[in-house]
């Protein structure tokens, strides 16, 4: 027995971020009940709705990754679709709405990074904390109803399609790639790296942890931003309650997907596929006429899962 722990092909193996497996495992189920739903088209489709998350997660990823978090990705989406929605800047072009939701994401994660950083405030809660008065300024300025329609040019972008597959898709594909490349070449990546290793042997060795931590709590707000536009074109009109559940979700898939509060065995493609496993979960899980109740166990399920894995593997 011990020889088989020992064994380096499943040392391996237990090194495999858990989307890898989870994923083979939901797309067996799906073909073995529904073989027809295999194509470009209907796949596409399933994707699509999830990549308002995928792009939030790169984001989460980056944060984790110097052992922190960001749970203020929900305020930034409903406040951003509140600006895009409400009628406040009537006539606005498509440039002017992209400039003014990059504004907001950068202020609320620069505060985010200067207030973890610098004020040693805890991530969790100055991030939730954040997200909820957002949440609230919105529903005042709304008086808690839905503002109204986005500008058509929103939707005709989202349904878009090149090379046979949805634009939003591509444009997830091609972000996650450049967050790989960014993180794998830039100084910053090895910085980020350093700090998620060991945060006082960083900063002894000369690497500027405060900044680092600063500069990716930023460009996790820039990201959202980025997953508000892409969220707020998918539905095409106002809402009060839209993002609110994806700021955990991805916690969960970037965890599933081998980044941990430091650890980042999963690189950025981990998380990618984590995002991939509950966009297939939730269409096993329909298709099987599982309710929204069950929804949510099976998640916090899989973030137990994730946990007790790598719990089990920092132990070998």
């Amino acid at each position: 027995m011990s020889l088989l722990v020992q064994s380096p092909v499943l040392r391996r193996l237990a090194r495999v971020p858990p989307s890898y497996y989870l994923l083979a495992l939901l797309l067996v189920i799906l073909f073995a009940a529904r073989p027809q739903m295999f194509n470009l088209n209907v796949i596409g489709v399933f994707v699509r709705q999830v990549v308002p998350l995928g792009i939030l997660v790169l984001g989460q990823l980056l944060v984790m990754r110097v052992k922190s978090i960001d749970l203020s990705g929900g305020g930034v989406i409903l406040l951003i679709n509140y600006c895009i929605s409400s009628g406040v800047f009537a006539g606005a072009s498509l440039a002017f709405f992209v400039g003014v939701a990059l504004l907001i994401g950068l202020v609320i994660g620069l505060f985010n990074g200067v207030m973890v950083a610098k004020r040693r405030v805890s991530a969790v809660i100055v991030t939730l904390a954040l997200s909820i008065v957002l949440v609230g300024f919105v529903q005042y300025l709304s008086s808690g109803k839905p503002p109204g329609d986005v500008p058509a040019v929103f939707g005709e972008l989202f349904n878009t399609r090149l090379l046979g597959l949805p634009t939003p898709v591509i444009f997830w594909v091609v972000l996650t790639a450049a967050m790989a490349l960014f993180l794998s070449q830039a100084v910053f990546g090895r910085f980020v790296t350093a700090v998620g290793e060991n945060m006082q042997a960083a900063h002894v060795s000369g690497v500027p942890v405060e900044r680092t931590v600063i500069l990716a709590h930023t460009l996790a707000g820039l990201i959202a931003a980025v997953a508000a536009l892409v969220q707020t074109a998918s539905i095409a009109v106002g809402s009060v309650r839209v993002g609110l559940d994806l700021p955990i979700l991805s916690v969960a898939a970037t965890i599933l997907g081998g980044v941990v509060f430091g650890r980042g065995e999963g690189g950025v493609w981990g998380p990618f596929f984590g995002v991939l496993c509950f966009a297939f979960l939730f269409v096993v899980m329909t298709m099987f006429g599982v309710g929204d109740a069950g929804k949510l166990v099976a998640q916090g399920l899989i973030i137990l899962f994730a946990a007790i894995f790598y719990g089990l593997s920092a132990k070998r």
